[in-house]
């Protein structure tokens, strides 16, 4: 698996060209599916955003604080079946219908060997989880954050340099630790910045 699962590949038309290897595809830099899903809760009448730590074992960007869970969507797999990514990765099992369908959105991350040109499938899942529900694939990611929904929007509409973030991670030898810190844009994986924030616009109209 890894490097040689196969994705199907787009051109820049996003019409379907074939099949290749996940290295291919980073290498070559082809337009290939993803699946996004970003957690939200309400508490006390706050809403959060709840972020996956990418594990610092990791080939792209390990340690930084990304989506609540995603992945790429395999060659013979829909849309729907992207909701494996979930469980896998945090330890949630949902059903495709409780997630909220959010769109397509399209983007490019170009650096040095590395060409990532995504199709986002991107869905919203209200949630009624504590930390402790959650069980993470370690090798993936590494810890489960929340942040207050309002301080994600305003970090990426540049309104704040830095927000707090509260949870927790698992360290090197398999113990739970608690976080609680302030983090800078630095800290998250470089998606565009218009990638964040018509995530945030998409969020914020199934919130309000």
């Amino acid at each position: 698996m890894g490097e040689q699962e196969k994705l199907k590949i787009f051109d820049d038309n996003k019409n379907l060209i074939g099949v290749a290897t996940r290295s291919d595809v980073h290498r070559i830099g082809y337009w290939h599916e993803a699946f996004h899903c970003w957690f939200v809760s309400n508490e006390q009448g706050i809403d959060y955003i709840y972020l996956q730590l990418r594990s610092n074992n990791k080939k792209d960007y390990p340690n930084l604080l990304d989506i609540t869970a995603a992945g790429h969507l395999l060659a013979d797999e829909t849309v729907e079946d992207g909701v494996r990514e979930i469980k896998e990765e945090i330890g949630i099992d949902l059903a495709f219908k409780e997630l909220i369908r959010l769109g397509v959105i399209d983007y490019c991350v170009v650096q040095e060997g590395f060409i990532d040109k995504e199709l986002a499938n991107v869905f919203l899942y209200k949630c009624g989880n504590i930390f402790d529900d959650f069980t993470l694939q370690v090798d993936e990611v590494s810890g489960i954050v929340k942040t207050k929904f309002i301080d994600f929007a305003q970090l990426w509409s540049g309104e704040k340099g830095e927000i707090e973030i509260s949870g927790f991670k698992i360290n090197d030898v398999g113990q739970k630790q608690i976080i609680k810190e302030s983090v800078n844009r630095d800290k998250f994986v470089p998606h565009q910045v218009i990638f964040y924030r018509e995530v945030i616009q998409k969020i914020q109209e199934q919130i309000r």
